[in-house]
């Protein structure tokens, strides 16, 4: 079933409901007025013949010792059509009259009288239907000994009460009618948007987005995401989920385009001393004079050396990736950069390596020492091949707001502003202004990205700021006391976005 025919059908129930519930309130109230009209008009007849009945009581007992006269009947006042009836000592009927006119009375039939026979004489209400004559509410009532029975008609009450109940009726459903096209009306109105907002899904629905598609899918319109209105907060509902979806999707496909991307660099990367290798293998098997053993050996192990830097760079980043927790112990940060300096001076006479250190408290850190070397090793190594001979690299060590402060900084010709978003990723390397001096040293494009998720997996931060002339590397660590080594997958992609 589509999301329209679900949408019909949700309104064909709603209406239903809506209808049902009318007609119960409709009828709820058509039977509330009937019982209290009823109930009134009732009343009024049973006040009348109450009174019927004491002024003939009143009327017979002034002749108590004649137990069948019915001479009261013509008096003055007794209301057209009412009958009236003397009881003996056992309440049976003794005499019965109708009025059929002013001062002019009718005795009963047998059949008539019949049918008021067995009323106590207590003053209760009864409804009896006298043969001829019609319905009558009707008493007995007794005092003195003297008993008497009176009724009034009611066929008017009853034709009144029967009018009644068919002007409810027609009252009631002519108000059904109309507001069941009203609520029709309304509701086909108030779903409308809701209609529109099903259509959006079906369309999103239908999009090929296993494809990798990611853009142009179908939004709710402005006028349907009304955050007034429930149909509205639907649609604006909507819109986000289809906002997320895209954007999900575009991830997924960044993240796919950097797989392909590092898949294929990384490969280039092994290709090249795999075929270096592989050619000096080849000469040396041929046993040529063109080469001497021990240079195309030397060659063979230094494209090794290469290849195996580059599969361990990529198998740490791979456990990195996978959360794998690192050492902790507690690192003497000025140390480990003190050492790290020395160590690219001796690499890399050409530059001037100098150490600066802003200390205001221990420089300690928790966590892996090798790893944190390795950090300032390859921030330092990238200044020596990116930057001419005379450079001046400048290692700085700060502490302070609970936290140490490790900056690299040179004076070289800086990075373009077009590799700065993408410095930390994998296999980025610098146009020409940044060409890479000893090639054969390294320079895979992998170092600023292990750089960064092994800061990433010490809960610190690494910010990168370049201009011509000064390029700074700031690597924040927290200190020693609120340093919890806990390696993330989550943290070390963060790094490398950092």
């Amino acid at each position: 079933m589509t999301a329209r025919r679900r949408l019909r059908s949700m309104r064909s129930r709603l209406l239903l409901f809506i209808s049902l519930a009318l007609a119960a309130v409709c009828a709820a109230m058509a039977l509330t007025t009937v019982l209290v009209q009823r109930a009134y008009l009732y009343g009024n007849v049973d006040e009348r013949v109450e009174n019927s009945a004491a002024r003939c009581l009143g009327g017979a007992a002034l002749r108590p010792q004649l137990a069948d006269d019915l001479g009261f009947l013509h008096e003055q006042g007794h209301p057209t059509g009412m009958v009236a009836a003397r009881l003996d000592d056992d309440g049976d009927i003794v005499s019965a009259a109708v009025v059929e006119r002013e001062f002019t009375a009718q005795q009963l039939t047998a059949a008539q009288r019949a049918a008021l026979a067995g009323i106590a004489a207590d003053g209760s209400m009864h409804t009896r239907t006298v043969p001829g004559l019609g319905t009558y509410r009707i008493t007995a009532v007794e005092r003195d000994g003297v008993r008497v029975l009176v009724g009034i008609p009611m066929d008017d009450v009853r034709q009144m009460i029967n009018g009644m109940v068919v002007a409810e009726v027609v009252i009631a459903a002519v108000g059904l009618t109309v507001a069941g096209c009203v609520c029709a009306v309304v509701i086909r109105r108030q779903l409308r948007p809701l209609g529109r907002v099903a259509g959006t899904a079906v369309e999103v629905s239908r999009a090929p987005l296993g494809s990798g598609r990611v853009g142009g899918l179908t939004r709710v319109p402005e006028h349907d995401t009304d955050p007034d209105s429930e149909a509205g907060q639907v649609g604006a509902a909507l819109n986000r989920m289809i906002d997320h979806v895209e954007s999900s999707l575009t991830e997924r496909q960044r993240t796919e385009e950097r797989m392909r991307r590092f898949l294929s660099d990384a490969s280039h990367e092994l290709r090249t001393p795999l075929a270096s290798i592989a050619g000096y293998a080849e000469l040396m098997n041929r046993g040529t004079d063109r080469i001497e053993p021990g240079t195309a050996w030397r060659r063979v192990s230094a494209e090794s050396a290469r290849m195996t830097g580059l599969v361990e760079d990529l198998l740490l980043l791979a456990r990195l990736d996978e959360g794998r927790p690192l050492e902790s112990a507690e690192v003497d940060v000025a140390a480990l950069v003190a050492e790290a300096v020395w160590d690219a001076r001796a690499a890399g006479d050409s530059h001037d390596w100098q150490l600066e250190l802003r200390l205001g408290a221990d420089p300690l850190v928790t966590g892996d020492a090798g790893r944190l070397h390795q950090v300032v090793a390859n921030l330092l190594a990238n200044a020596r091949m990116h930057t001419p001979p005379g450079t001046t690299v400048v290692a700085v060590v700060e502490t302070g707001d609970a936290q140490c402060v490790v900056r690299v900084r040179d004076n070289g010709p800086g990075i373009p502003p077009a590799l700065l978003p993408t410095v930390f990723e994998r296999f980025t390397r610098a146009d020409a202004s940044r060409t890479r001096v000893d090639a054969a040293s390294g320079g895979s494009g992998l170092g600023l990205a292990i750089v960064a998720a092994i800061t990433a997996a010490h809960s610190g931060r690494i910010d990168v700021e370049s201009t011509p002339g000064r390029t700074e590397f700031t690597v924040r660590l927290p200190a020693a006391a609120e340093s919890p080594v806990a390696l993330s997958a989550e943290g070390a992609r963060a790094g490398q976005g950092a």
